[in-house]
């Protein structure tokens, strides 16, 4: 499963969201704030960060590796 770390109000982790919904790819959505330190440690200032099983992370609205996860090259 996929880990959405997102904010309250934005916009970016909103469309993350529905991006994986419309491509059918399972997530959870987690605060980023709880998660403030895990994510710096990461080398993240901004949500919403995902963070796939592979390890892989990035942060921002990111459709190119959306499409990456669903074609399993993530």
């Amino acid at each position: 499963m996929i880990d959405v770390y997102s904010a309250p109000n934005c916009q970016p982790c909103r469309m993350t969201c529905r991006a994986l919904d419309r491509r059918g790819i399972a997530y959870r959505v987690l605060d980023a704030a709880e998660h403030a330190e895990y994510l710096r440690s990461l080398g993240h200032q901004s949500a919403p960060v995902v963070v796939t099983q592979g390890g892989q992370h990035w942060s921002g609205f990111r459709p190119d590796l959306i499409a990456q996860l669903q074609e399993g090259q993530a």
